[in-house]
């Protein structure tokens, strides 16, 4: 198989089995934020058992996700060394913040949040569990901010050529805050809370089928329902925003996402589809004109094609795309109408009535980490060919020395290692969910 192809495989394998975890530390670690702040205001030992039980769980994420984003740091100079070289100036005054300002702060006071039970204040342990929230938060800005420059670049100019090429910063603040950053930030921060709160929508779901922790869980889920029903809804207002700015930024991901091929006519907007990349054709249920009047507030004006651009400056899988950017939408649409539901239950009081509602959320732990994937998949393949948009091709950007082979036998190893881990990650998480909360507080108190 192509070099180029066997590098991006592995990144890609690397990236998304990483990105299963940080999402779930940053929603964990809000839903932690609130059940300790309802433990001070309530003193209600309901609330400390939960986050004792919830802060488990996080320490679990937290340190596999550190272990496999380390992996993605050494791909960097073994696969894609003229893409390090190129974005060296960037990535590093990124990555330098975020160890910093981010991985620093985490890492303190989750040692306070995890020992200090006992050993310092209520108030002490709060504000510990608020910086732990803060500095996952503050990590996933600057690795974002790093990926945008990738899409919108700004703040920089270019020294050297060919190979030699590199991007030097000119002004940080304008690298930090590209024109696509704040829209991605905080669309990922809202698809990690949601990560986070469905998780736990499911194992409290679970415990009230099983019959189990009855109380506590209704404490939990009711804790969960309502920061996803928010973020649900707010997500539609930051994907609008953040899509405004691929039209402005990036027309021709725009246009594969809906597979909008005319130079320039009214584009549809499908609910679900099937694109043909030959005949540039697209079957499906569609809103005539409904992408310009979400762009334009106008049905009737124009949206860039794929035919405006030459066939070697767009993406090749539009299909792909597409589909990944629909599965995402699609996903996020259930979420918001499954959290408005039970929340509308829960005003009447009969939140808790209906056993197939509560099969749903048991097994709904999942969607949000397919959206956040697939959402992944759709802005990084819609980039290509581009690994920095409109400056370096993703096929001058990888390593000239590394054979098939040698990329071929590490990715065999990483899904050997990967799989080992994922495995670990599941028996860890089931034998603490079957210990439950209780067991945990209990254990908690022993060692203490």
């Amino acid at each position: 198989m192509d070099t180029e192809i066997l590098a991006r495989i592995q990144f890609a394998f690397t990236i998304a089995f990483h990105y299963i975890y940080p999402p779930l530390s940053i929603g964990i670690g809000l839903i932690m934020v609130i059940m300790e702040g309802l433990y001070l205001k309530t003193r209600n030992k309901h609330y400390e058992i939960l986050t004792r039980f919830w802060l488990k769980i996080f320490a679990i994420t937290f340190g596999i996700g550190v272990a496999t984003g380390i992996i993605m740091e050494f791909e960097f100079g073994t696969n894609w060394a003229v893409y390090s070289r190129y974005v060296g100036d960037i990535f590093g005054s990124a990555l330098a913040a975020e160890g910093l300002f981010a991985f620093g702060l985490e890492s303190a006071f989750l040692g306070v949040l995890i020992f200090g039970w006992n050993r310092v204040s209520p108030k002490v342990h709060f504000i510990s569990a608020i910086g732990v929230f803060l500095g996952s938060m503050f990590s996933a800005v600057w690795i974002v901010v790093a990926n945008s420059w990738q899409q919108t670049p700004a703040g920089y100019h270019i020294v050297g050529e060919g190979f030699n090429a590199r991007a030097e910063v000119t002004d940080f603040w304008a690298m930090v805050f590209n024109p696509s950053s704040v829209d991605r930030i905080i669309h990922v921060w809202q698809g990690a809370f949601l990560a986070g709160a469905f998780l736990v929508l499911s194992v409290h779901a679970y415990y009230l089928l099983k019959g189990r922790y009855i109380e506590i869980s209704k404490k939990a889920f009711k804790i969960a329902l309502g920061v996803a029903t928010v973020i649900s809804l707010t997500q539609l207002v930051s994907g609008h925003s953040s899509a405004e700015g691929v039209a402005e930024n990036q027309p021709a991901k725009l246009a594969a996402m809906e597979g909008h091929y005319e130079a320039s006519a009214p584009a549809d907007l499908y609910l679900f589809g099937w694109v043909d990349n030959k005949t540039k054709e697209v079957t499906g249920v569609k809103l005539p004109g409904g992408l310009s009047f979400l762009v334009h507030q106008k049905f009737d004006e124009p949206i860039t094609g794929l035919n405006a651009f030459p066939e070697e400056d767009r993406p090749s899988q539009v299909n792909a795309v597409f589909q990944f950017y629909h599965i995402m939408i699609s996903i996020g649409m259930f979420l918001i109408g499954l959290t408005l539901y039970a929340s509308f239950l829960w005003w009447r009081g009969k939140l808790f009535d209906k056993k197939w509602l509560l099969k749903i959320f048991a097994l709904s732990v999942i969607l949000p980490q397919i959206a956040n994937q697939v959402g992944w998949f759709a802005a990084e393949m819609g980039r290509q060919p581009w690994i920095v948009y409109g400056h370096l091709r993703t096929s001058e950007g990888f390593s000239q020395e590394v054979s098939s082979n040698q990329i071929l036998f590490s990715l065999i190893l990483f899904l050997v290692v990967y799989t080992i881990l994922f495995l670990l990650f599941i028996y860890s998480m089931n034998k603490k969910i079957k210990h439950g909360p209780y067991d945990e507080a209990k254990n908690a108190l022993e060692i203490i």
